[in-house]
């Protein structure tokens, strides 16, 4: 059971943050910085979501009591988000769920992108922060609330790696093979997307989850 948590979780982190996607948009708000530049800047958002996602684990429980908001609700709207994103990366575009055409002209001009926009909301926007704490109520037990912190180490880790890469082989980046496993990603989120909503009618009917 916690090895299934751990691929679902680690899965569910690593495709909702899209950091394969995310590289044209990377490179393009940061044409005129060095590759140490870009590679700082990469560390920098990698860190600040990493906080902002462990700290929307560690609170999820609180929000649900706050709001009075149920998992199943919270499951289905969760779902029907994180549908929304998969359906757009099926066209490989990035979705204005995550950051709208202002929000990257915006980064365009900055000098320096590693907060706004490239760590919000670009890695740790509305879809990862939803999965995070989706994933925090569905995590039984410590173990599996370590599982998960650990993948959201993990999932910022290598999203830093993807993007340090990217900023030392930039001329060597196929826009084709993005955009395959883009799509690829995007019918991967669709499916857990599709998953989480079923799991959440389920237990409104008050039917065991499967």
């Amino acid at each position: 059971m916690n090895l299934e948590f751990a691929i679902l979780s680690f899965a569910s982190l690593f495709v909702i943050v899209d950091p394969i996607g995310l590289i044209p948009a990377f490179l393009a708000m940061t044409p005129q910085n060095t590759v140490n530049e870009r590679i700082k800047m990469a560390a920098l958002a990698c860190a600040v979501s990493f906080m902002i996602l462990l700290t929307c684990v560690l609170t999820g429980q609180m929000i649900f009591d706050v709001f009075s908001v149920t998992l199943p609700a919270f499951e289905i709207a969760g779902g029907i988000v994180l549908l929304l994103i998969g359906l757009d990366m099926l066209q490989a575009k990035r979705t204005q769920v995550k950051e709208t055409k202002e929000e990257q002209e915006e980064g365009i001009d900055k000098s320096d992108i590693a907060i706004t926009p490239l760590a919000i909301p670009m890695l740790a926007g509305p879809g990862a922060i939803t999965t995070a704490i989706l994933l925090n109520a569905q995590a039984v037990g410590i173990s599996q609330k370590l599982i998960l912190i650990t993948n959201v180490f993990m999932v910022c880790a290598v999203t830093f790696g993807i993007l340090a890469l990217t900023a030392i082989r930039s001329q060597t980046i196929s826009v084709i093979l993005l955009k395959i496993i883009t799509r690829l990603m995007g019918l991967v989120l669709t499916a857990i997307a599709v998953q989480f909503i079923l799991n959440g009618v389920v237990q409104t009917m008050g039917l065991p989850p499967r």
